[in-house]
């Protein structure tokens, strides 16, 4: 049993993506979406990636939580007013 609880660096990881903590919000910055752009319609995932992003949120457990965070993180100048 996994008692791990996921974080945004396991994301990352799991993503094929540089986990550093300044390589996360580098991406966060450099892939801002609309409002009417959700996280799994994304151009920038590749098929992999967004199965794997689709699988989480359908699983509705503490990686959808993350999955979640990233994607209010990749929204955040869509909401600014």
């Amino acid at each position: 049993m996994n008692t791990v609880t996921p974080r945004m660096t396991h994301l990352f990881q799991q993503l094929g993506l540089d986990s550093s903590q300044l390589a996360i919000e580098e991406f966060i910055k450099n892939h801002q979406l609309d409002a009417q752009t959700y996280i799994t319609d994304a151009s920038f995932w590749n098929e992999a990636q967004c199965a794997f992003i689709k699988e989480k949120i359908s699983a509705d457990d503490n990686w959808a939580t993350i999955v979640d965070q990233l994607n209010e993180s990749l929204h955040e100048d869509s909401v600014k007013l």
